[in-house]
Parts: C-alpha cells; sequence; structure tokens
C-alpha cells in the first residue's frame, strides 16, 4: 500500500470513527468558552413572589414551610428547611424557596438539567474517569494524528506546498499571537 493511501485511509478511518466525540467536544466547548455569561449545565429560574398567610401562624417552622409551599402547589417537593431570623428556606426537588415571614416575600429558585448540554460537560469535564479517560487520551491522541495526516491528503496547488502551507502558517500564528497578547498584556 502507498504511503499516500495509507494516510488517507488513516484519516478517513479516524475521523469515522470519532465523528461523535468531535461533536460531544465541540459542542461543550461552545458551552464552556461562554460560562460567564450563562450556565451551560443548569437552567436556572428565579421568581419572587408574595404568600399570604393565615395568622397567627403555627410554632413549628416545618408546618409555615409547608403552608408557602401549598400556595404554590409545591408541597409535594418539600425536602427539608433551615430557618433563621425569621427566613425560613425551604429546599425542595431540584431547587429551594426562600420566605421571609415578616414580609411575606418569597423567592423560588428552580434548576434544571440543560438538555444535551449537561451530557457532554459531564463527559468532556472528564466526570466518569477509567475507562472514559483512557478513551478521551486516545481521541486527543487521534487528534494529533487527524492534524499531521490531514497535511497529505491533497496534493499540489491545494496540498501542503501550495494554499495548505499558507493555511497551516495562519492556524499556527493567531494562537501565538494570542498567548502572546494574554500573556504580556
Amino acid at each position: 500500500m502507498k504511503l499516500r493511501k495509507l494516510n488517507r485511509a488513516v484519516h478517513r478511518d479516524l475521523g469515522y470513527f470519532f465523528f461523535g466525540m468531535c461533536i460531544i467536544y465541540g459542542l461543550s466547548g461552545i458551552a464552556l468558552n461562554h460560562r460567564h455569561e450563562w450556565n451551560p449545565n443548569y437552567i436556572i429560574v428565579e421568581k419572587e413572589f408574595k404568600v399570604e398567610l393565615k395568622r397567627p401562624l403555627p410554632e413549628e417552622y416545618k408546618e409555615i414551610a409547608l403552608m408557602v409551599l401549598a400556595e404554590v402547589d409545591m408541597e409535594d417537593q418539600y425536602r427539608t428547611h433551615l430557618e433563621r431570623n425569621n427566613i425560613i428556606r425551604i429546599f425542595i426537588h431540584e431547587g429551594s424557596v426562600e420566605y421571609n415571614i415578616d414580609t411575606g416575600v418569597a423567592f423560588l429558585e428552580k434548576t434544571s438539567r440543560r438538555p444535551i448540554f449537561y451530557e457532554v460537560n459531564f463527559l468532556h469535564y472528564n466526570t466518569p474517569r477509567k475507562l472514559w479517560t483512557w478513551f478521551s487520551d486516545l481521541y486527543a491522541a487521534s487528534l494529533i494524528i487527524l492534524a499531521f495526516t490531514g497535511l497529505f491528503i491533497l496534493k499540489g496547488k491545494n496540498g501542503i506546498t501550495g494554499r495548505g502551507a499558507w493555511l497551516v502558517s495562519a492556524g499556527i500564528i493567531i494562537p501565538l499571537v494570542f498567548l502572546f497578547m494574554y500573556l504580556n498584556g
């Protein structure tokens, strides 16, 4: 088998095999690049509302917590609560409600997993460990092989000795410029 034919076969087969990994790391990479603008793993819903409870209030804080949740039709989501200085923090499934007994103001914060992004970030963070680490390392090594084999796919004016040389140079220079700017800026 000729070297160029072997190069194309390796490049093609690695590209096919790691297609899914490219999607996983591409999506999670975009999400993580913008984590200062949004939470890539969770959707967080915040809502403030007023709860008027009938007085006198029960002495048990758990009863008050359940009454607050009943007002917003979430009493079945009660997990536990904490109280301090007439503020009850009620923990519910996927969130919490903070209720001020004096003012009647409640603040709901509910979180849920962001579809697709939670899962791809789970893998990108290398959370599963063990075998996943080996597979991720194999993928990383394959990216290096894909980069080098990609250089020699085409011949002539569009290959590495023509247009490709300019594109490779730009692809190397741009990260170096950013690295220089950020390390010396």
